[in-house]
């Protein structure tokens, strides 16, 4: 799909000069604006391939994307297929890409109850059997990293939808346990890496589990057991998500109990099909975050696009009727909501007394 120019206008898209995403989030204060990615060949870039080099370009600039996290390489499946047997090659192509075009690395993810190889869900586990296969897994995968992550998602989704835990085969094996060992094992093998603590749904300041959230964090600290962040993986509705001052509110919950806070995975997927008037609500989804992020920037560290063209996003394949949540189209064309951020990240850095149209 490209867009009209009529569509352009109906969004009141005027791109500041030739301002990318990146360049305009350090200018307004954050750390980054980045984009995941995953390894070429598999998944969904698999049907793909003559898109690659287009891609690549630019996920690769360093005005538009100044940081990146493996989608899947460093992922139980990936890296320990079989007990003790490590293999880092996906994850490395990311890290690689992260080290050649100097780009943040956020690492994603160390414990998390889905994309498991199969022997650990198999596997009759004994309590002590399961600890030392986390203190190993983190040991090896944290520990071959060290260095290159600026964060860590030491535990992803650990919460269901009504804010308690989720009965994954680590919970129900060891608790609580779980989740003081993974962060404890974390920040013995990577002291330097920020540890987060990683879920969907804990956007909004009302959810149950945003306050389960804040609940799982509080009792990491009370324990002594370091955690820096918490990841908003911002899996967002174009026609149902929360309002700028939701984030915000959000934001300053998590605040009392960490240091900072980042937008994880973003992505505002539209129920297809695509028209002008789910795509301006795409756009004020997305400037949403933008402004909340900004606006906390004191804890609000950087903004993660769940990839960034649409072929390559997991939404069509895990919930049917839904899609374009991205912002390229297949064909290459911008969403408007690319220049709704570009426009909002000028003017919140205006209104700091900034000049939008001249980042260095």
């Amino acid at each position: 799909m490209r867009l009209s120019t009529s569509l352009l206008a109906a969004v009141g898209a005027v791109p500041l000069a030739t301002a990318q995403l990146h360049e305009l989030a350090v200018k307004a204060g954050l750390q980054y604006f980045g984009a995941a990615t995953d390894t070429p060949g598999f998944r969904e870039r698999e049907p793909y391939p003559e898109s690659y080099s287009q891609y690549d370009a630019i996920l690769e600039d360093p005005k538009e994307f100044g940081q990146t996290t493996p989608t899947n390489g460093q992922k139980w499946l990936f890296v320990e297929p079989e007990p003790g047997v490590f293999n880092f090659t996906e994850g490395d192509y990311v890290a690689d890409l992260a080290n050649r075009t100097d780009k943040i690395l956020r690492c994603h993810a160390l414990v998390w109850h889905s994309q498991l190889a199969p022997w650990v869900e198999t596997t009759e586990w004994t309590k002590e059997g399961l600890r030392e296969a986390i203190v190993r897994h983190i040991t090896k995968v944290a520990g071959y990293y060290r260095g290159r992550c600026a964060h860590w998602d030491v535990l992803n989704e650990a919460l269901d939808e009504d804010g308690t835990y989720r009965k994954s085969v680590f919970y129900n094996v060891l608790g609580e346990e779980y989740i003081q060992l993974a962060f404890a094992t974390a920040a013995k093998v990577d002291p330097e890496a920020k540890l987060y603590y990683n879920d969907y749904g804990i956007e909004r300041p009302a959810s149950v589990k945003t306050a389960g959230a804040v609940r799982l964090v509080k009792m990491l600290k009370d324990a002594g057991i370091k955690v820096d962040g918490v990841g908003m993986q911002a899996h967002l509705h174009a026609d149902n998500h929360p309002s700028e001052a939701d984030l915000i509110n959000t934001i300053g919950m998590y605040k009392e109990v960490v240091d900072e806070v980042a937008f994880t995975e973003l992505d505002v997927r539209i129920k297809i099909p695509v028209d002008e008037q789910k795509l301006q609500w795409q756009s004020e989804c997305y400037q949403k975050v933008v402004g909340a992020c900004v606006k906390t920037k004191d804890v609000c560290v950087g903004i993660t696009v769940w990839d960034f063209y649409d072929p390559f996003s997991w939404v069509p394949h895990v919930f049917a009727g839904n899609g374009a949540s991205l912002l390229w189209f297949e064909d290459f064309s911008k969403h408007p909501a690319y220049d709704g951020m570009v426009n909002y990240f000028g003017e919140l850095i205006e209104a700091q007394g900034g000049n939008a149209t001249s980042v260095e």
